[in-house]
């Protein structure tokens, strides 16, 4: 990544069903917000429908330089696991194909940046985010917002 962390585009993804993002775009302003991929008649349209998200909101955003994924490394269900990896496999295509960079950063380590604790649950990590002045509609915006500070470097 060329330049300055701080003049990279950055779009951070809290990977799920429900999946939060947040943009910070080239003036410094943040957009976030949470988007909900549910299981649909036809398999595999969920994982259509994230790439075609992604498609509208890089055309809405314009450039990216770098996508930071919320990093799982185990699931509480099977199912959890499966979603999780056909997201993760749609999102590093996607990114693939339109050249843009892609890291994974351990929940841990998000949470610990934001809350203190690598082990903070979701209403710490939404006071996490309203104390730094946001107003996540959920815990998926929530954790999408302390990503991005995460793989900015700033403390939260």
């Amino acid at each position: 990544m060329g330049g300055s962390m701080a003049s990279n585009k950055i779009l951070a993804i809290d990977i799920g069903t429900k999946m939060g993002w947040a943009f910070r775009d080239e003036d410094g302003a943040i957009k976030s917000g949470t988007e909900h991929f549910p299981k649909l008649i036809h398999e595999g349209t969920r994982y259509l429908n994230f790439r075609r998200w992604l498609t509208e909101l890089k055309a809405a955003v314009g450039h990216i330089d770098c996508v930071y994924y919320e990093k799982v490394v185990s699931h509480l269900g099977h199912d959890a696991g499966h979603l999780y990896g056909g997201f993760h496999a749609i999102l590093a295509a996607w990114c693939r194909h339109h050249d843009i960079e892609i890291k994974g950063i351990h929940v841990g380590t998000i949470k610990k940046h934001a809350a203190g604790t690598g082990r903070a649950d979701k209403k710490q990590m939404i006071a996490a985010m309203k104390k730094k002045g946001f107003k996540p509609k959920d815990d998926n915006e929530a954790d999408a917002l302390a990503l991005l500070f995460c793989a900015e470097g700033k403390n939260v």
